[in-house]
């Protein structure tokens, strides 16, 4: 590995553990079969989907198009509907933009939950009240929110559990290095499940990793 890549390597790593979700290209390089080649066009949604997963899904895969890079910086945002340039961001601001789409703003439904609940929320950043400009961008208070929010899921095994417009929230390395993704409704012909579109490191992609590493949470919003 050379001097330049290793460093940046470093950098990202550094930054994600203090800011945002936590996927780097370390991590991204040594799952396999992740070809998009592999994967059919997006196969059509079970009749009587909600309006709501259609949109989501749209803007989970527009984002594919567009978000070329991952970027933790913390930033300071408008609020609410506040965001990071569109052709960046982290793995949590998938799932942001992707609900905002279906009219769910994160950042401010987030900041309200935190700011009156506070006590409820993990603690692992030393934070003495709630940030409307990041709070909404970490892996696990979107977990704790969509738990409270009675959005969580069995975590099982099974491939058909996971369905189009399902969040996973998955341990990367087995040490609690976070990471969340969007189940989307392109299709894996080869392994006869869905792509998961996600950004770990190199932007908003579209891969078949559902398995990949450890999940930690399911949750279905609509």
């Amino acid at each position: 590995m050379n001097r330049n890549l290793a460093v940046k390597l470093l950098l990202i790593l550094t930054l994600s553990l203090t800011v945002s979700c936590q996927g780097v290209n370390t991590i991204a390089q040594k799952a396999s079969g992740t070809l998009m080649g592999e994967a059919s066009p997006e196969k059509p949604l079970a009749p009587g989907t909600p309006e709501a997963i259609k949109k989501m899904l749209d803007g989970a895969v527009e984002q594919t198009r567009v978000t070329k890079t991952y970027d933790p910086a913390y930033v300071v945002l408008a609020y609410p509907n506040g965001d990071v340039p569109a052709e960046r961001g982290v793995c949590t601001d998938v799932i942001i933009r992707a609900m905002r789409k279906a009219g769910i703003d994160l950042q401010k439904e987030v900041h309200e939950d935190m700011a009156a609940n506070f006590s409820l929320y993990p603690k692992k950043w030393g934070l003495p009240s709630a940030d409307s400009n990041i709070d909404h961008r970490r892996v696990p208070n979107l977990q704790t929110y969509f738990t409270r929010k009675g959005k969580s899921l069995s975590v099982t095994a099974n491939t058909d559990d996971y369905k189009p417009g399902d969040f996973v929230t998955w341990d990367l390395d087995g040490k609690g290095l976070t990471h969340i993704g969007i189940v989307s409704n392109i299709w894996s012909e080869k392994n006869k499940r869905y792509y998961i579109i996600h950004n770990i490191g190199g932007g908003a992609e579209a891969e078949d990793r559902i398995f990949d590493w450890k999940i930690t949470g399911h949750y279905r919003y609509f």
